[in-house]
């Protein structure tokens, strides 16, 4: 039954993140916790992310911008390893406050930006990936922070899921492989994951056609909600525990 819970909850949250970029950890996170403890919620939810952004990237393959991937990765695959590195020694409470913070501020900041026709450059997402990477190897999901990077490098629906995806791709297999050198990504722990991942996977191939058929400004604007639930749902996480 627990392990059916889990995929129920995992398709849910697949479709979802797979119409708005992010998302899944957030809401399968809790579950993974309470099914199989906090030590292996972290490294499972990472396979499965690794999963996760696998299946956005099969889905909208001829629309990633492998430019934006190529500058973002580069920084971020070996800032996620060192993350990870130092996942137990961080207080997570601090780090969910700067980030749940950082979310609900970008919101008007994005469209403050968008007003001025303000974009990003390729640098500008090496630099992101460098921090976005070594806080995603700190922290369960930080894909609500790469989320307006990539909007304010341009890219919206199929282009937006696609590259962002292919992006974050490299930086949870970094993490993996260094959460298994260091003893916490064992064999059983590992399938798991993929279980888990299986159902974000199905929910993706879901999510495509309702893309398609959203407008860009309906797009953007759900992006908006998407952050202010995140960032409002990591502050209330640190200042109740």
């Amino acid at each position: 039954m627990g392990y059916l819970f889990v995929l129920i909850v995992g398709l849910v949250a697949g479709t979802i993140s797979g119409i708005v970029g992010t998302g899944s950890s957030i809401m399968l996170m809790p579950v993974l916790v309470y099914q199989f403890g906090p030590k292996q919620a972290v490294p499972i939810m990472a396979v499965a992310s690794v999963m996760a952004n696998l299946s956005r990237i099969l889905a909208w393959w001829r629309e990633v911008d492998w430019r934006a991937c190529a500058a973002y990765s580069i920084t971020g695959i070996p800032a996620a390893a060192l993350g990870a590195r130092t996942l137990l020694v961080l207080p997570s409470r601090v780090v969910d406050v700067a980030i749940g913070a950082f979310l609900i501020a970008m919101v008007p900041v994005r469209h403050w930006l968008a007003r001025h026709r303000l974009r990003a450059r390729l640098w500008h997402l090496a630099v992101g990936g460098a921090v976005i990477g070594y806080l995603t190897g700190i922290v369960v999901s930080t894909g609500p922070l790469s989320v307006p990077l990539f909007l304010f490098y341009g890219l919206s629906r199929g282009a937006f899921l696609a590259t962002e995806a292919a992006s974050s791709l490299g930086l949870y297999v970094s993490k993996s492989v260094t959460f298994e050198r260091f003893g916490a990504l064992t064999a059983a722990v590992a399938l798991k994951g993929l279980i888990a991942g299986a159902s974000l996977m199905a929910g993706a191939f879901i999510a495509k056609r309702f893309v398609l058929q959203m407008k860009p400004e309906a797009f953007r604007l759900l992006m908006d909600g998407i952050m202010l639930i995140a960032g409002a749902t990591l502050l209330w996480s640190a200042v109740s525990h």
